[in-house]
């Protein structure tokens, strides 16, 4: 049985359940038996965007989670399945996007990524990055940041103030949090939240679903 804490991000529905199980935060759960990741134990996910894959973007509720005991990952994600599990905080939608630009940067390396024929940091202001491709992950943060993404299922996510973002492409998920951010989206089921003062989102597509909190925040 593994010592290692892993912390990881677990999201639930509105009454703070998961697969009918209650969870509360603060507290500690354990589970004997056998662990299998998508079959028995505690599900959680180091990449905290990834939890949309399970949950939806504006309607659920989120934690920051500590993973022990004996632990399983699953290959080609980043979920981690453990026999003992501690719900340590709740986290707002902004948290988890915020958290999740920050995750994608550190585990993006700069030698992959170029803005305008020139290798990016991922940390310059103003800087202009862009991926294609299916299930594309790409974060950016700092104020004025512009990120695009195409392929079916891409997930980006910003932070900073005026903040703009765009992703096409079924099932498309993005996210951004910082002050007057503009995002946009297009494709079936679009799914696309923002937070933050004067923050301006929309989508296009069959079953689109935006939300935005702040002052003044407009969708359409």
């Amino acid at each position: 049985m593994s010592k290692k804490v892993i912390t990881s991000y677990k999201a639930f529905d509105k009454n703070m359940q998961c697969r009918g199980f209650q969870y509360e935060v603060g507290k500690e759960y354990e589970m004997d038996g056998e662990i299998e990741c998508c079959n028995r134990g505690f599900h959680a996910c180091k990449s905290p965007i990834e939890v949309w894959n399970y949950y939806d973007m504006l309607n659920s509720r989120y934690a920051e989670v500590e993973q022990s005991g004996k632990i399983e990952k699953e290959e080609n994600s980043t979920k981690v399945c453990s026999s003992h599990i501690k719900i340590k905080a709740e986290l707002k939608l902004a948290d988890i996007i915020n958290i999740g630009v920050e995750w994608l940067k550190d585990i993006t390396s700069p030698s992959k990524v170029k803005a305008d024929g020139v290798l990016n940091d991922n940390g310059d202001r103003r800087k202009q990055i862009g991926s294609s491709g299916d299930s594309a992950q790409i974060g950016s943060s700092g104020n004025s940041a512009q990120i695009g993404s195409s392929g079916d299922s891409a997930k980006i996510g910003s932070s900073g103030y005026s903040a703009q973002i765009g992703s096409s492409g079924n099932s498309a998920q993005i996210g951004s949090s910082g002050d007057s951010a503009q995002i946009g989206s297009s494709g079936y089921s679009a799914k696309i939240g923002s937070s933050g003062d004067s923050a301006k989102i929309g989508s296009s597509g069959d079953s689109a679903k935006i939300g935005s909190s702040g002052d003044s925040a407009k969708i359409g």
